[in-house]
């Protein structure tokens, strides 16, 4: 296991140290934490779950290694995606992780769903921090592990946290392909199992907006915990006025979301949550037109998208002369700096 989450790992539940017994981590109040392949599965057993798939993980992590099992279960694909994956694994010269090559659309956007089952490259996108030195970089809903490997290419040590035991196996095996030293685990962005005033910069990409607004709070706070004194949080999420996030609003009469739906917030909202449980914030544009998409991965998408893309990258460099259009963005991105 990785060194700094030896030192850094504590109980999600009750915040105290962790001992190590056999392949599992084990706290002082009994609590017991498997884990797979070098990859600790912090879920709490007795908690609601954000979403379906981490009583998967749970279940999987708690019966032991699988001794390079994809474990498609804790996916949350259909199964004929899962099909898809088994087919790719059969032909050699894959240049992507499979499980990676499915991932893509649900981790993405819809505007990827093109490249499902076709991705020949990683599509690491530009991280919007400056380069750094070593400093501790936490990314909250990591998925394959993207967004992490991108932080560890600008000189983090990236730590990867996601409930989908599948996926982070998947983002080790990418990680380990492209000479990246992020490192990965199992986890509940609600109850983070770090240590108080650990990390240096917190990061989320397409989570949050999936969250109750009870939720959202609850994990504001905990970024809160876990930053240090000067610290940051970049957290992406959608608005209530974008163009393409009224449509999707309107579609569902304009009702707050249920269940994995997103939420839509507005600056104003997002603004107190993330004051109050954070400190002082900021909001910068991500896109517009949806949530998602992003300029440095132009080359992969289909023609009649490329143009969407071109359009808000153009709107996004305007919105740094013109701040309030800010408040037209699909997309924002929430900087928070820890007071």
């Amino acid at each position: 296991m990785d060194q700094w989450l030896i030192e850094n790992l504590v109980c999600p539940c009750h915040k105290g140290n962790l001992s190590v017994a056999d392949t599992k981590l084990i706290c002082e109040h009994g609590c017991k934490f498997p884990v797979v392949d070098g990859v600790p599965v912090m879920l709490l057993r007795d908690a609601r779950q954000t979403m379906g798939l981490a009583k998967k993980s749970l279940e999987q992590g708690e019966a032991g290694s699988k001794g390079g099992s994809l474990y498609l279960d804790t996916l949350g694909i259909s199964p004929q995606e899962k099909l898809g994956i088994l087919d790719l694994i059969k032909k050699h010269g894959n240049t992507v992780d499979p499980v990676v090559s499915y991932l893509i659309a649900a981790t993405n956007g819809i505007a990827y769903k093109s490249q499902v089952g076709k991705l020949r490259e990683y599509p690491i996108p530009d991280l919007r921090l400056p380069d750094s030195n070593g400093s501790l970089f936490l990314d909250l809903g990591c998925n394959w592990g993207r967004w992490s490997i991108a932080a560890a290419r600008k000189g983090y040590k990236a730590v990867g946290i996601d409930p989908s035991l599948g996926a982070v196996m998947a983002a080790k095996r990418a990680a380990a392909s492209l000479g990246s030293n992020a490192v990965f685990l199992v986890g509940d962005a609600r109850y983070l199992p770090f240590r108080t005033a650990s990390v240096d910069q917190v990061f989320s990409y397409s989570v949050l907006q999936h969250f109750s607004r009870e939720d959202a709070s609850l994990t504001t706070a905990e970024i809160g915990r876990v930053l240090k004194a000067d610290g940051s949080s970049l957290i992406q999420m959608p608005t209530k006025f974008g163009i393409r996030c009224l449509y999707h609003q309107a579609r569902r009469g304009f009702k707050d979301g249920e269940g994995f739906e997103v939420r839509y917030w507005s600056p104003a909202a997002l603004g107190r949550l993330f004051d109050m449980n954070i400190g002082k914030t900021t909001l910068s544009v991500d896109c517009y037109f949806g949530i998602g998409l992003q300029h440095s991965d132009l080359a992969l998408m289909p023609v009649p998208l490329k143009g969407a893309v071109i359009a808000s990258e153009l709107l996004r460099r305007l919105s740094e002369v013109f701040p309030p259009l800010v408040y037209l963005a699909d997309s924002v991105y929430v900087t928070s700096r820890k007071t």
